[in-house]
């Protein structure tokens, strides 16, 4: 969904409209009548400001509350807000320098995942998958190796989500797995644990851990070579 304010640089409403989108978590670019005056020919009203959405008036002048209510039922894209792609992007945290502790993380890629992966999967945090790994029990990097940087949790197995259902023999039957990829916005451990459950693997046999090497190396845990 593309939200456009359409007004002149004078109009004193184009502010108060900025705040009721805001509030509404509605992503929206401004464009002036003065530079754009395209709009102005395309649309044919003389009325600032012109709420414009996907190429359509939606209204003139401030929006009745009903249409910011439907809006915001229509936008249920997180992703949209956040912070454009960096044409040179990198998945894992990176250190900086040579001084120990400090890193470095891109904001910008992936797409935000939820909480949970499935209804039926418990989603873990470092205190589980810690306790996991001392007790000597599976924990699987779902994601694929050009995706790694080189590094995972010690002590993980590496089964690219991709080839999961072709190795489910290799999962141990008698004892959870917790499942993990690159962090909050990488979908590869979640879309094996889906794959997994449209198989027929039991759901108590599974264990999401969303934070991933994101929040693994940023809390500063320790990482071992692939």
């Amino acid at each position: 969904m593309k939200i456009l304010i359409a007004a002149t640089k004078t109009c004193q409403h184009r502010p108060a409209l900025e705040k009721v989108l805001q509030e509404a978590w509605l992503p929206y670019k401004v464009n002036y009548f003065e530079d754009h005056p395209e709009i102005f020919e395309k649309y044919h009203l003389k009325h600032s400001p012109l709420l414009i959405v996907d190429e359509k008036v939606e209204s003139v002048g401030m929006p009745e509350i009903d249409i910011i209510i439907e809006l915001k039922a229509r936008n249920r894209d997180i992703s949209q807000f956040r912070t454009p792609k960096r044409d040179k992007n990198h998945m894992i945290p990176k250190n900086i320098g040579t001084e120990s502790g400090l890193v470095e993380v891109d904001i910008t890629w992936g797409s935000i995942q939820s909480i949970s992966a499935a209804h039926a999967v418990h989603t873990v945090g470092e205190l589980e998958v810690y306790q996991h790994h001392i007790k000597g029990l599976p924990i699987i990097d779902a994601r694929k190796p050009d995706t790694s940087d080189g590094v995972t949790i010690p002590g993980s197995k590496n089964i690219p989500y991709d080839k999961l259902i072709g190795r489910i023999d290799e999962l141990d039957k008698n004892n959870p797995s917790i499942f993990f990829c690159n962090g909050p916005q990488c979908p590869q451990s979640s879309t094996a644990i889906k794959n997994l459950l449209d198989a027929g693997y039991p759901g108590d046999g599974i264990l999401y851990y969303r934070g991933g090497m994101h929040d693994w190396i940023t809390l500063g845990l320790p990482v071992q070579k692939l």
